[in-house]
């Protein structure tokens, strides 16, 4: 057993070394991978021009009258139907342009020039608010008009390439789509197009806008004091330099970012171990009562989790059940949550509790479909219990698991609930930290603070996207570094 734990632990060494290596490979590679991928781009853009200019050189008048007026490729093959949508399409945009759509783009690069002000009547005392530009709404309504002029210029290629194709089909005879073929291709071989173009829609609107909206909040000044109908301005990457610079809230950043790391790994990799071994120790043969044992375990994924996190911040409190049993043996009561150190341990602690039955669902499940064969197989060849483990289980839990713990880690880095509910982030006041951050506080929690509690939505914003950053870079690394993107073909 002894040795079973030594290779467990040189193995988990040795795959934070070979993450270790690769992430600081990442950075190391980062400026050439940027200059091949810009290098790629700008061959991808080239090509794209020299393709629509060979387009316009061999087409014929109606596909050249197509760079102008839309749908005029279409009008020459008789297609009356497409050529009055594409037209009705550059209308659409051209009148959107002339009443709203150019002031929107003023407005996105000038974020407002008059706001709103108090009007003092003379020999009075008496002030009318007078209404005037609101920054976050400029910054809105810009995305918007920047959003459908891309959509617009989807639109016009595509009446370019139609225009094309249709000149290529008659020149070498073949008949050309009517309006009631290309409809009833849509709700026949190319529904499929329609049901995903109105889920573009629904994720261009509703997730999309929100997006971009609250990326570029980080490069401007809002907050309490710019406010939106006060106006605020575009700073650039100041408020990335106030984060991760050699000043200001750098000496916050850090080590909240060092925390979120240590509280990740400490949360997904001890869940899953504790969880595996559970799982290992219940499906023995000789256990009696298994399905017993699986259903106490499961139980505290029955009870909601807020509930959980809640009762357990009663009990650890400072007058809670526990601390009055102290008092009632003569000891000295005190509040676990107002040092930093015990309030982390309690965090990990209570995150065993709650996630330790995940990992042995998901790894019983396993278990009982790897091949029994191969188990069979080993024994015939010799292989101890030992051996067994670390040849066939293991790999095959990695293997299926290992997607789940990258989904895992970036879960525990933006895991807002536990963190929120056992300690609000706390405690506060430690040297160092500041703008709402505490001892506990992670990234995801520190973000909250600043939006709700400080209305720091500039810094709000720009740690949202380092939050980002980090999970990206991570999950990036460690799944092409999983056997499950580089060994599938041996678990087929």
């Amino acid at each position: 057993m002894t040795a079973f734990f030594h290779s467990l632990f040189a193995k988990i060494a040795g795959w934070c070394k070979k993450f270790g290596q690769n992430f600081l490979a990442f950075f190391r590679n980062l400026p050439q991978n940027l200059k091949k991928l810009c290098l790629n781009i700008g061959r991808g853009i080239r090509d794209w021009f020299l393709r629509y200019i060979k387009i316009f050189r061999e087409g014929d008048l109606g596909v050249r009258m197509s760079y102008l007026v839309m749908g005029s490729g279409a009008f020459a093959r008789k297609q009356i139907a497409k050529g009055i949508a594409y037209l009705a399409i550059e209308l659409l945009f051209i009148f959107y342009m002339i009443f709203n759509g150019a002031g929107a783009i003023r407005g996105f690069f000038t974020l407002g020039t008059s706001f709103t002000y108090d009007l003092h009547f003379v020999g009075t005392d008496e002030t009318v608010p007078v209404a005037g530009d609101d920054s976050m709404l400029c910054l809105l309504f810009g995305v918007v008009a920047i959003l459908v002029i891309a959509g617009f210029l989807v639109m016009y290629f595509s009446n370019i390439r139609s225009a094309s194709e249709a000149y290529e089909n008659s020149i070498v005879g073949r008949k050309l789509p009517t309006f009631k073929d290309d409809l009833r291709a849509l709700f026949d071989n190319k529904f499929y197009v329609v049901l995903l173009f109105v889920a573009l829609i629904g994720v261009i609107a509703f997730t999309v806008l929100p997006l971009i909206f609250m990326i570029l909040i980080a490069f401007t000044n809002y907050d309490r004091d710019h406010t939106a109908t006060g106006g605020f301005d575009w700073v650039g990457f100041q408020n990335f330099g106030s984060l991760v610079g050699t000043t200001g809230l750098s000496t916050t950043f850090f080590p909240v970012l060092g925390w979120t790391l240590l509280w990740a790994l400490c949360a997904t990799f001890l869940n899953y171990f504790l969880g595996v071994a559970l799982a290992l120790l219940i499906n023995k043969k000789d256990i009696k009562g298994q399905k017993i044992w699986r259903t106490f375990f499961v139980l505290t994924i029955a009870i909601p989790q807020f509930v959980s996190l809640l009762l357990m911040r009663q009990l650890l409190g400072e007058f809670g059940p526990i601390m009055e049993l102290v008092r009632q043996a003569g000891g000295n009561a005190v509040n676990l949550f107002n040092n930093k150190h015990t309030a982390r341990l309690i965090v990990i602690l209570v995150n065993l509790w709650v996630g330790i039955p995940y990992s042995m669902l998901i790894t019983s499940g396993i278990l009982m479909n790897i091949p029994a064969d191969l188990y069979e197989s080993a024994r015939i060849d010799g292989a101890g219990k030992l051996t067994m483990f670390r040849k066939i289980t293991l790999p095959y839990i990695m293997f299926v698991t290992g997607p789940y713990l990258i989904t895992q880690f970036i879960g525990n880095i933006n895991n807002f609930n536990i963190i929120y509910l056992l300690t609000g982030g706390g405690p506060f006041g430690q040297a160092g930290l500041s703008d709402g951050a505490g001892g506990t506080s992670l990234l995801v929690t520190w973000l909250y603070s600043m939006t709700l509690d400080s209305q720091n939505y500039k810094l709000a914003s720009t740690l949202g996207i380092l939050t980002f950053v980090v999970s990206a870079v991570v999950s990036l690394l460690t799944y092409r570094h999983s056997s499950a993107s580089k060994n599938e073909e041996d678990f087929q």
